[in-house]
């Protein structure tokens, strides 16, 4: 096993001959696809990791500053490929891993043949031209109280997150695997999601980009995958799904596994 593959906990299953890559957004792991993963392994091969920083992986190994970037990221994910010899792959990415994937196609666009984004946003906050969902001042308050209780954090933000309440089955698994991160860890990737911005790269992205978006979602509104679809360079294609929340393959596998197959399975008709 290579050192990438080692410090990302990398999962390989099935087999066949396309690649399909899962990976999770901030506060998650890989456990986050557990309802789409039997889905996929009698007909690809799947590659299942966690980003560093989640909760499974060693804290040692988190550089505060290669991480500060997503570019830390997409470096990552391009030496997990690299080890494991992938020629191309479906990258499905999920929140800030929908961008990082952005970020990584632009360097080896010949290791994606599409991209599968799924709440994703290159924005987080306001501008005069743009509605990324949040003030600065909403930002700032979030990370004041991630400092000063982490615990309390978890337990208020992961209801907000998932859409539900406290005793849904998809909160309590986010609400665990957010608390699973080490706080320092999680207030620095926080920040870091919150106060990107992608926009500027979003012209170089030309691999083919599948946007598929919950119709309410506290962290990105909808009108965010309108935006990725009108600035994204390659091809694209927007799907709004009567789900909520920010983890719909967590919280309503029914309404998108479906979807989500017919997007990896299908490619965008010109």
């Amino acid at each position: 096993m290579g050192i990438a593959e080692e410090a990302h906990n990398v999962r390989v299953l099935g087999s066949g001959d396309q690649t399909i890559v899962l990976a999770h957004g901030f506060g998650t792991d890989q456990s986050v696809w557990k309802h789409l993963i039997p889905h996929l392994v009698e007909e690809y091969r799947v590659v299942l990791y966690d980003n560093m920083g989640a909760g499974t992986t060693n804290p040692d190994y988190f550089d505060f500053e290669r991480y500060s970037t997503l570019e830390g990221y997409a470096y990552d994910v391009i030496a997990i490929l690299e080890e494991l010899q992938i020629q191309t792959c479906v990258y499905v990415g999920h929140s800030v891993s929908a961008m990082i994937g952005a970020v990584a196609s632009i360097t080896r666009p010949d290791l994606f043949k599409k991209l599968v984004a799924i709440s994703a946003s290159p924005r987080y906050v306001n501008d005069p031209d743009y509605y990324g969902g949040f003030e600065q001042d909403d930002l700032l308050q979030l990370f004041e109280a991630m400092k000063s209780n982490y615990k309390a954090w978890c337990d208020g933000f992961a209801p907000l997150a998932v859409g539900g309440d406290m005793e849904s089955l998809a909160v309590q698994e986010f609400s665990r695997t957010l608390f699973n991160m080490r706080p320092d860890i999680a207030l620095s990737v926080a920040q870091t999601i919150f106060c990107s911005d992608m926009r500027p790269i979003l012209a170089h992205v030309t691999v083919p980009c599948h946007i598929i978006q919950s119709m309410k979602d506290l962290a990105v509104p909808v009108v965010v995958a309108e935006y990725l679809h009108q600035n994204i360079s390659g091809e694209s294609i927007v799907e709004v799904m009567a789900t909520e929340g920010h983890l719909p393959q967590l919280s309503s596998p029914d309404i998108v596994i479906p979807i989500l197959l017919r997007h990896i399975r299908y490619n965008i008709a010109v």
